[in-house]
Formats: C-alpha cells, structure tokens, sequence
C-alpha cells in the first residue's frame, strides 16, 4: 500500500461522509421533532468532519488518534446446506463468486494465492474498495480473511464448514469490521436499509435457494 493509495482512501471515505451528511441533513430539514432534529445534528457532523479532516466530538473530548477509532462491529450467522462440505468450501474458496452470496459485494478480484481486491457497496450510491488476505484455509472446513493495512474498512471474517448426517453442511459465517465513517456510520447504514445482520440472513438464505436448487459447480 503506497502513500498515494493510503490518501485515496482517505478521500473516498471523507466523500461517502460528506454524501451520507448532507443526505442527512436534507433529510432532518423535512422531518419535525427530535427526530428531525437528530438526523439534521448528526448529518452536520458528518458533513464538517468530511470537509475538514476534523472530528470535533472527539477534539471536544480529548481524544485523537486510535483512542477515538470506532468499536468493530460483529456480524454471525448460521445456515444449513443441503449440500456436501467439500463441494459448497470449493465455492466460497472461489473468491469471484462471494458477490455471488453477499449482495453488499460489488466484485472480488483474486490478486494471488492469498491476496485480493473487494468492492463493495456503500449508502447512498457509493462504494469503498480494500485488498484482503486469507489467513487460514482448511480445505472443506474452514477460509479465514482479514483486510490489508490501510484498508478503507477495516475488517476479517471466517466461514466454518460442519459436515453433518445425510451431506449436508452447516455454513457458519462470521465479519468484524469498522465503519468508514465511525459509529455514526453505522446508524448511516442502518437508515438506508444496509443492517449488516439482516443482510448476512438474507444474503445465506438466498445463497441456500440458489445453491441447492440449481446444484452449480465450483
């Protein structure tokens, strides 16, 4: 990761902070009571924090820094595949088909044997992009990621393959990772239908439609 590549995602994640406040506040101006209120406040702190760099609830409370960096958030869920263990690892190892499953996924892009490039989907029309490494890969039983230093968002996951009776399989899957834009990112997320544990239900509900139904090859 080069200097400039570290500024570019900086400035992508300023322009998704300063998109996502402005909505915000033209979207509190329309509303009335605290609700209104709250949505106008909270879309001004993302707007001045993208326009200078700054954040003035951390400047207020002294913190900067990693200090003031925000909670990961934790995301797991679990389904059962009517599908042998091997056959659906051998899918997910294909890092090219996850947007195929994870409908907040734009692309994967394979860079090497342990290295690749993830776009995804952001509120309000944008898209942050980072380069991921696997970190433990146990053929049909387990592939674990986590993002590359200076990543736009910081994050890691696992997916554990459990043979069980019959071939069948129980995916479990598991994401940490840190808002672009801190915890008020996260309720940003959140307004715009982007609820990550919502989403990781749906997305292996519908990977489960898919999979058993038309049986694809890996």
């Amino acid at each position: 990761m080069t200097k400039n590549d570290a500024m570019g995602g900086m400035d992508q994640s300023r322009l998704m902070s300063g998109a996502a406040g402005g909505a915000l506040v033209l979207m509190g101006l329309k509303k009335r009571g605290v609700l209104g209120l709250l949505m106008t406040v909270g879309g001004g702190y993302l707007a001045y924090k993208a326009a200078t760099g700054k954040d003035p609830v951390m400047e207020a409370a002294g913190l900067t820094g990693s200090a003031g960096a925000a909670k990961p958030i934790f995301v797991e869920h679990s389904i059962v595949i009517d599908r042998p263990a091997q056959q659906v690892y051998d899918y997910w190892r294909k890092l090219e088909n996850l947007p195929q499953i994870m409908s907040h996924l734009e692309s994967v892009t394979v860079l090497d044997d342990k290295r690749s490039r993830w776009v995804a989907k952001a509120p309000l029309g944008t898209h942050v992009e980072w380069e991921a490494e696997v970190v433990n890969d146990k053929p049909g039983e387990r592939i674990g990621w986590h993002s590359l230093p200076g990543a736009t968002v910081d994050n890691a996951g696992s997916v554990q393959f459990e043979s069980l009776p019959d071939d069948k399989t129980r995916v479990h899957v598991a994401l940490s990772y840190r808002p672009p834009a801190g915890p008020l990112g996260a309720a940003v997320a959140k307004l715009f239908g982007e609820e990550p544990s919502q989403q990781i239900a749906e997305d292996l509900q519908k990977f489960k439609a898919t999979f058993e139904g038309a049986n694809p090859r890996a």
